[in-house]
């Protein structure tokens, strides 16, 4: 038996584009979908991907929001970053040459 590729939901919208309110406007209906009950597991299982995508696109938010408080006062993330790489760590040696 061979089945044809899903095509994409409406609302499986590209979840980069979308703003942190939008984000979290969704979510939060997602979540009252899933309280309220009734739905199919299918159906259960679509919401609960879709919410974690949806938090995890907040969360991604936040983060921004963190560095860039962060490096408007001048303060240096707490943790080493991709952007900002430890260079006593990256060094064989551990130090300068």
């Amino acid at each position: 038996m061979r089945s044809e590729p899903a095509s994409p939901r409406p609302d499986a919208i590209d979840l980069a584009g979308l703003s942190y309110e939008q984000a979290r406007d969704e979510l939060v209906a997602v979540v009252a979908r899933l309280e309220a009950g009734g739905a199919s597991l299918e159906e259960s299982l679509e919401l609960w991907e879709r919410g974690e995508a949806l938090a995890a696109r907040c969360q991604e938010w936040l983060d921004g929001a963190r560095r860039r408080l962060e490096s408007s006062r001048g303060d240096s993330p707490t943790t080493p970053t991709e952007d900002a790489p430890n260079d006593a760590a990256a060094s064989p040696s551990g130090g300068a040459r």
